[in-house]
């Protein structure tokens, strides 16, 4: 069964809280049961991503909004962690240091969920499950049911995980050019306090 993780923080690529630990530990604890679990990281220019070896798997560009974006997946060579380790590198968006508190966030974990989709649904893969991680993967689900775009891989089950429900990742409608063609009649299922 493959599965895959999506998450802003996974130990010890990238740590800020708790979440890194959960995604750090569970998914080797999946391929200890059987399973062949994985985790999908933005690409952060930290010590543990300078220090391994990493090949692209994928490459492909997309569309956010207006602006053309060219992504790459790579993959963790040696496999050091317990389970394959990819990360979505985006030069200019999804290539910094910190994991949080850049302007412009929000449209770099949209590009994140959007590259990861694109790469799973272009590469003909049919995960088993998908397992998202707090608001950083959360449109993943719903993309998954109210765009044409995904219409292959629909039906692909989806785990999502709240780990603190203090951040929301929330964003105003002035954005939602930023998200692919959507049903437009299915909005309303991510409407919350007016964004």
């Amino acid at each position: 069964m493959r599965v895959y993780h999506l998450s802003a923080e996974c130990y010890p690529v990238a740590k800020v809280g708790g979440l890194a630990d959960v995604v750090g530990a569970l998914p080797k604890y999946q391929n200890q049961a059987g399973l062949n679990a994985a985790v999908v990281l933005p690409y952060y220019n930290r010590k543990f991503v300078r220090e391994h070896q990493f090949d692209v798997v994928f490459q492909a560009s997309n569309l956010l909004s207006t602006r053309r974006y060219e992504f790459e997946i790579l993959k963790e060579r040696d496999n050091t962690l317990g389970f394959e380790l990819y990360l979505v590198h985006i030069p200019g968006l999804i290539d910094r240091e910190e994991v949080y508190s850049y302007p412009d966030e929000r449209e770099q974990f949209i590009a994140y969920q959007l590259a990861f989709l694109d790469w799973i649904n272009w590469s003909q893969q049919s995960p088993d499950i998908i397992h998202c991680h707090d608001h950083h993967a959360g449109l993943i689900p719903f993309l998954l049911q109210h765009s044409a775009l995904y219409k292959r891989i629909a039906k692909t089950p989806v785990v999502f995980t709240i780990h603190n429900g203090q951040y929301h990742g929330a964003f105003g409608w002035d954005r939602v050019t930023l998200l692919p063609e959507i049903d437009m009649m299915a909005a309303g299922l991510l409407e919350w306090n007016g964004g």
